[in-house]
C-alpha cells in the first residue's frame, strides 16, 4: 500500500511515517498543500493522510480537487477540528474518514487499512493460494499450518502477489506499490526481499521468475 502525508507539523509527520513503514507500507510525507498536489498529479497513492490546516494551499482545498478529480486515493482527514460539524464538513468535502487529533496510532493504522482496502479492487477477507493462507486483518501468514515469521515488507510483497493471483507482476510495480520514495530505483531491494520471502516459503517453490516480467505465484512455466 503507498501512503502520502501530508502534514505542515514536521515532527508529526515523521512520527506517522515511521509508523506506518513499520507496519509494510510505503508512505511519502509532504508539509504543505501545494507540494501534496504536484505529489499527487504524478504519483498514484492508495491512501492520502491530509491535515486540514496547511500552507500553500488549505487541505480543504486539496481534498475538494481531488474528489473533482475522482482521485483513486482514498482521503483520511487528521486535524486538531474534532467536533461533529467539522466532521460533516469534511465528509462533505470529499473525505472518506475523518479523524481528530489527538488520536490513538493503532487507531491510525486500522483507518489506513481500511481506505486501502477500498481503493483497491474487492479481495477476499482472508488470501488462499494452494496450501498459502494469508490475513491481512490478522497481520498474519501461514503455509501448510505453519506460521511464516514474515518481516513487514516480506508480508506486504506476498499478500500484493496473492491479489494479483496467477498474473506476472513486475519488479518495478513492486517497487512502485510498496516502496517509498526514497527507494532508489536501481535497487536490488526487491530481489532481496524475493529471495528472503521464498526462503521462508520454502518447498516446494510458489514464487517464480518470469524472464524479463517479473514474478507470480503458481506452477513454473514451461
Amino acid at each position: 500500500m503507498r501512503v502520502l502525508v501530508v502534514e505542515d507539523f514536521e515532527p508529526m509527520a515523521r512520527a506517522i511515517v515511521t509508523g506506518l513503514r513499520r507496519e509494510g507500507m510505503a508512505v511519502d510525507a509532504v508539509h504543505d498543500g501545494g507540494a501534496a498536489l504536484e505529489r499527487l498529479a504524478c504519483t498514484r497513492y492508495d491512501v492520502v493522510v491530509l491535515d486540514r490546516d496547511l500552507p500553500v494551499v488549505h487541505g480543504d482545498e486539496v481534498c475538494r480537487r481531488l474528489a473533482a478529480d475522482r482521485s483513486p486515493g482514498r482521503i483520511l482527514m487528521l486535524t486538531a477540528a474534532g467536533g461533529l460539524g467539522d466532521l460533516v464538513d469534511g465528509l462533505g468535502m470529499g473525505a472518506d474518514d475523518y479523524l481528530a487529533k489527538p488520536f490513538d496510532f493503532v487507531e491510525l493504522i486500522a483507518r489506513v487499512r481500511a481506505l486501502g482496502r477500498r481503493s483497491a479492487p474487492p479481495t477476499p477477507p482472508v488470501l488462499r493460494h494452494g496450501d498459502i493462507r494469508l490475513d491481512p486483518a490478522g497481520r498474519s501468514a501461514f503455509r501448510a499450518g505453519r506460521r511464516l515469521p514474515l518481516s513487514a515488507k516480506e508480508f506486504a510483497v506476498l499478500e500484493h502477489l496473492l491479489t494479483r493471483a496467477e498474473q506476472v507482476v513486475s519488479a518495478e510495480e513492486l517497487l512502485e506499490r510498496l516502496w517509498d520514495e526514497a527507494a532508489d530505483p536501481f535497487t536490488t531491494a526487491v530481489k532481496q526481499t524475493m529471495y528472503r520471502l521464498r526462503a521462508k516459503l520454502g518447498a516446494p517453490p510458489v514464487i517464480h521468475t518470469v524472464r524479463e516480467g517479473g514474478y507470480r505465484l503458481g506452477a513454473p512455466s514451461a
